[in-house]
């Protein structure tokens, strides 16, 4: 491709979500229906300015590759534990029975067996890049239906792996299926076992050295590094790229990097996300849906109707609730990216005609756009679903405690120590942001919540959980990054109590005029440390000593800043 043939395509797409997006946004409907407008008008089947775009969709899977990246990043190893029933269980319970009930169905329509098959299995699968930012940008990624969907949609990723073996194998009419799968397994479980022992030996020393640098650019590079190297390793035994960036994302979460880490690669995932959905609204064939409209419209409903009763009914039998097994249903009814590619191996194998996979491609498209109203509906049938006590989801999601009700410390020096020293002595739990990599290697060493990251940022501030804290501690000594911190903190968390540490008087004024709750002027608080033990060493009892001290401050230090300006 020319070099400005690309340069059109990039600002094209560009322009349409930069235009079509928004108006969404305005109508508080989901970003993810404004993306897919967007790739409806600008490709082949709407105005034609993109006829077919083969490096967009090489660069839209990465958008799926890092949304699980960042989703195993915030996942910790406990919570994966915990949630290993319903992955393995429920997972393979909801693979199974939906992909038997659908090929029977398309048996009984006319399809031959192998055909029947695939179309079972390929629209067994949901989509995780749907579902997975839908619940992100609901705010129900931790939430019960939001950790069972997701265990189910991880099982759907393994399976991904064994079902194009078995296509392959269906499709050439000889070999073993489970020799194939034997072997396979063998290289996955090799290269997930080494991917693990050499992440768990190699990511902290290879971060605290380029932490140490204190450059942001080979920080983000290393980063990216990590993730594709991964999801590259996992390709070459035929594993999906998303799982080896989940997998990354995972073995970074023990980190003390997991904050800085997850701001620095959320523009990318955000980015590709979006150009991913604009690719699939670029596949959607608005002629071939208005021709084959009865087929079509058949299989949508009929698929999301059957994969949410079916996955509802599932849950309730692995013991959950209904509010919850309804909405997982709910949210997993659609068919998903991963039946695109059974769908269209199994064409090229012959084993389904050109026409019905490309009705099918339809089909699941359009099962896709509607996961946003699936969500919705499942959003006001909860409201008239009991709640019941015994949620065995309620584990899952105390796994791995949010922050809430804790201090910030941006700053772990000298000061910020002493102040969480206070701190952790009055069972006040603290979290410190520190950029110091040596630091941060010696406070984790010793078991203390102090993660590498810059506090400036408000997207680690917000990770660090700024918005549920009691308040934040500025502890910097670098006057202009304090500013920053503490004009960030006021504009996006207004109520939040904003404690910094100044340096002298005009210091005071000037960070309480940026926003912060309370200046403390170092040099002015040792002068009173200092006075107090005088005091008490020449016999005056503490409580006058306290009420002096109380004075002078309540004055604003007036006395005091009289007296060295004299």
């Amino acid at each position: 491709m020319h070099h400005s043939d690309m340069l059109y395509e990039v600002l094209t797409f560009l322009v349409a979500a930069v235009i079509i997006v928004p108006i969404f946004r305005r109508f508080k409907t989901s970003p993810i229906l404004g993306y897919l407008a967007a790739g409806i008008l600008v490709g082949p089947h709407g105005l034609a300015l993109i006829h077919d775009s083969e490096s967009a969709a090489t660069l839209a899977e990465f958008g799926v590759v890092f949304l699980l990246f960042m989703i195993g990043l915030e996942l910790s190893a406990e919570r994966l534990r915990a949630l290993s029933r319903f992955v393995f269980g429920l997972g393979s319970a909801q693979v199974v029975v939906t992909g038997i009930l659908i090929g029977l169905i398309a048996y009984t329509l006319g399809l031959p067996t192998e055909g029947a098959i695939i179309v079972g299995a390929g629209l067994a699968l949901s989509s995780t890049a749907f579902v997975m930012q839908l619940l992100v940008e609901r705010g129900e990624r931790a939430s019960p239906h939001g950790n069972i969907s997701f265990a189910v949609l991880l099982f759907q990723d393994l399976a991904i792996v064994p079902l194009l073996i078995l296509t392959t194998i269906l499709g050439q009419g000889e070999g073993s299926f489970l020799s194939a799968l034997g072997m396979a397994a063998a290289k996955a479980i090799g290269v997930l076992t080494f991917v693990i022992v050499v992440g768990r030996v190699v990511l902290r020393p290879i971060y605290r050295m380029v932490a140490e640098t204190r450059s942001s650019e080979l920080f983000i590079a290393t980063t990216l590094l990590v993730v594709l190297g991964t999801g590259w390793l996992m390709s070459l035994v035929g594993i999906s790229m998303v799982l080896g960036a989940f997998l990354a994302g995972l073995l970074l979460s023990e980190t003390e990097y997991k904050h800085q880490v997850g701001t620095d690669i959320r523009p990318f995932r955000g980015i590709l996300l979006g150009l991913f959905f604009m690719t699939v609204g670029m596949s959607i064939n608005l002629q071939l849906i208005q021709t084959e409209w009865l087929q079509v419209s058949f299989i949508v409903v009929a698929l999301l109707l059957l994969k949410s009763t079916v996955t509802a009914i599932l849950c309730r039998l692995f013991g959950l609730k209904t509010n919850t097994s309804v909405r997982a249903g709910l949210f997993l009814s659609q068919g998903g990216e991963f039946g695109f590619i059974l769908f269209m191996t199994a064409a090229g194998l012959g084993l389904l005609s050109n026409e019905i996979a490309q009705v099918l491609l339809a089909a699941v498209t359009l099962t896709m756009i509607a996961t946003p109203l699936m969500a919705l509906l499942g959003s006001h049938l909860s409201t008239f679903l009991r709640e019941d006590d015994n949620d065995p989801t309620h584990n899952i999601t105390n796994a791995d405690v949010e922050l809430h009700d804790h201090v910030v410390i941006a700053g772990f020096g000298r000061v910020g120590e002493t102040v969480a020293t206070v701190l952790s002595a009055a069972n006040v739990p603290y979290v410190a942001l520190e950029m110091d990599a040596r630091r941060v290697a010696t406070c984790r060493a010793k078991g203390l919540p102090v993660y590498f990251g810059d506090a400036s940022q408000i997207a680690v501030l917000n990770s660090a959980g700024a918005s549920l804290a009691r308040g934040v501690v500025v502890t910097i000594d670098q006057h202009a990054q304090a500013d920053l911190i503490v004009t960030n903190l006021r504009d996006f968390f207004p109520g939040l109590p904003i404690i910094v540490r100044a340096k002298d008087l005009s210091h005071v004024h000037h960070l309480e005029n940026r926003g912060a709750t309370q200046a403390v002027p170092e040099a002015l608080e040792a002068s009173l440390q200092l006075g107090a033990n005088a005091m008490t060493a020449i016999g005056v009892r503490p409580d006058e000593i306290m009420e002096v001290i109380q004075e002078l401050r309540d004055d604003d230090y007036a006395i005091l800043n009289k007296v060295t300006k004299n």
